[in-house]
């Protein structure tokens, strides 16, 4: 009987790319640099000041970017190697994912004030809207 195909398609292996979900990093990418067991990896950001440790899985969420060149068990200094060779870090930046990240730590840094100047203009910008759509079909 054939196998059934999987609706998985990020899976934990060396070289895949992990947000840290916990812990004083939290927030910041990753590398699996070695698998220990099925509850830990041991991880490695030496780009984006994460120090190789061991991590479990339940802290990390798994990104689609993936160092399919990296060895197992690659030190630290093959990690960046292959991080900036790969422009990882820069297509992390640029993915939608990490853009909603900076637009939700923006948002929540927001004092009163501000919170009241972008309502002001959220509220010009939708009469603005209200009166192009009127004039367009009337």
């Amino acid at each position: 009987m054939p196998a059934q195909p999987s609706n998985f398609r990020r899976f934990v292996e060396v070289g895949r790319v992990v947000l840290l979900k916990s812990g004083p990093q939290e927030g910041q990418i990753a590398v699996i640099a070695e698998i220990i067991d099925h509850n830990r990896a041991i991880i490695d950001g030496p780009t984006t000041g994460v120090p190789r440790q061991s991590f479990p899985y339940r802290h990390l969420s798994l990104t689609p970017f993936i160092l399919s060149t990296l060895p197992r068990g690659a030190g630290t200094g093959v990690v960046r190697k292959h991080l900036e060779k790969d422009g990882t870090v820069e297509k992390w930046e640029k993915s939608s994912w990490a853009q909603r990240r900076a637009a939700i730590a923006k948002r929540r840094s927001l004092n009163d004030f501000e919170r009241f100047v972008v309502m002001v203009a959220k509220k010009a910008r939708r009469d603005r809207v209200r009166k192009t759509l009127a004039k367009a079909s009337a």
